[in-house]
C-alpha cells in the first residue's frame, strides 16, 4: 500500500474515533448530601413530623432525644429512617397514653380514612345509629314486617363493618382497599351524598380524584338504580355492591391512594414517574404502610 494512502486512512480513523468520544459533563453544586452534618434542629423537626403524621401527637422529650440520637448514630441513612418509621407503625410495647405505637398508628389511619370519606364522623355517633338500626330490626321482626327488618339489619352490619375495620386492619384481616370499600358502603356515606346521582360522582371524585365520563356515569347510575347488567371501568355488575367492588379494584383506585398519600404527606400530587414506580409494588401488595414509609423517608418529606 502506498505510504501516503496509509497515512490518509490513519488520519481518517483517528478523527472518527476522537469525534465519537463524549465530553465529561460536570454539574456544579450537585454533591451528594452529607447526612451526618444535618443540623440537629432539622432532625428534631423530622422526628416531630413523623410522630404527628403517624400517631397524631408530638414526641415526648425522651422520645425526641432517643430518636434523634438513633438517626445521628446511623448517619441519618435511608435505612435508619425506615427503621424509625417502622417502629412507629408496628411497635407493640406499652406507651403511656397510647397503649402502643402500633395501636395509635392504626387508629390514626382509621380516623384519616373516615375524614376522607365520611367527614370524620365519631365512633360514638356510628355506635348510636347502629344501635338504633338494630332496635328497629328487632321491633320490625316482632311486628312481622320482615322486609323492613331485613333492611335495618343490613344497615346495622354496614355500620358495624365501619367500626370493625380499625381492629381488623390492625390485625391484618383486611387491607386499605377493604377499609375504603366499607367507608363508602354505609348509610352515613349515603346521607352525605344524598342520592345515586351524587353517590356515583362522589365515589369517582373521592377514590379516583376525577369525575366520571358521561358513559361511566350513565352505566354506573343504571347499574345501581335498575339492578341490571352494565359495564363500567372494564367490568360488569348488576347492583351497588358490584359497583363498589368494581371501582375499588381498578388500577385508578390504587393510583388514587398514592395520590392521596402524596397530598397528605407532601402537599402535592405525585409525578407520573413517581406514580408508575410505586404502582409496580402497591398494585400487587396493597401495602399502604410500605407506601407511607417510602414517602416519609425521602429528603423532600424530611426537608433535608
Amino acid at each position: 500500500m502506498n505510504k501516503y494512502v496509509f497515512y490518509i486512512i490513519f488520519v481518517a480513523i483517528t478523527i472518527t474515533i476522537t469525534s465519537c468520544k463524549k465530553d465529561v459533563v460536570i454539574i456544579p453544586n450537585n454533591n451528594a448530601p452529607i447526612y451526618s452534618e444535618i443540623p440537629t434542629i432539622l432532625l428534631e423537626n423530622y422526628v416531630n413530623r413523623l410522630y404527628i403524621d403517624l400517631i397524631g401527637r408530638e414526641p415526648l422529650d425522651d422520645e425526641m432525644s432517643s430518636d434523634v440520637q438513633f438517626l445521628r448514630d446511623n448517619d441519618v441513612s435511608i435505612q435508619s429512617r425506615d427503621s424509625l418509621i417502622f417502629k412507629l407503625q408496628f411497635d407493640t410495647n406499652f406507651i403511656p397514653g397510647d397503649s402502643s405505637y402500633k395501636i395509635a398508628y392504626f387508629h390514626r389511619i382509621y380516623e384519616m380514612v373516615k375524614v376522607r370519606l365520611i367527614e370524620g364522623v365519631s365512633n360514638s355517633h356510628i355506635q348510636t345509629v347502629m344501635n338504633t338500626r338494630y332496635n328497629r330490626y328487632v321491633n320490625d321482626s316482632l311486628g312481622g314486617n320482615m322486609i323492613s327488618a331485613h333492611e335495618n339489619l343490613i344497615k346495622y352490619y354496614r355500620f358495624k363493618d365501619v367500626i370493625n375495620s380499625e381492629s381488623e386492619y390492625y390485625n391484618s384481616l383486611i387491607n386499605i382497599k377493604e377499609m375504603h370499600k366499607r367507608m363508602i358502603n354505609n348509610p352515613i356515606y349515603d346521607n352525605i351524598n344524598m342520592n345515586t346521582f351524587n353517590f356515583v360522582n362522589a365515589a369517582f371524585d373521592n377514590l379516583l380524584f376525577r369525575f366520571p365520563t358521561q358513559y361511566e356515569f350513565n352505566n354506573s347510575y343504571a347499574m345501581i338504580e335498575d339492578e341490571q347488567p352494565y359495564t363500567v371501568l372494564g367490568s360488569s355488575g348488576t347492583n351497588k355492591e358490584d359497583f363498589i367492588n368494581i371501582i375499588c379494584n381498578t388500577r385508578e383506585f390504587y393510583e388514587g391512594i398514592i395520590h392521596w398519600t402524596y397530598l397528605t404527606l407532601l402537599a402535592r400530587v405525585p409525578t407520573t414517574t413517581e406514580s408508575d414506580f410505586l404502582m409496580n409494588d402497591f398494585y400487587i401488595s396493597c401495602d399502604f404502610l410500605k407506601l407511607q414509609r417510602y414517602v416519609m423517608q425521602t429528603d423532600e418529606y424530611a426537608h433535608f
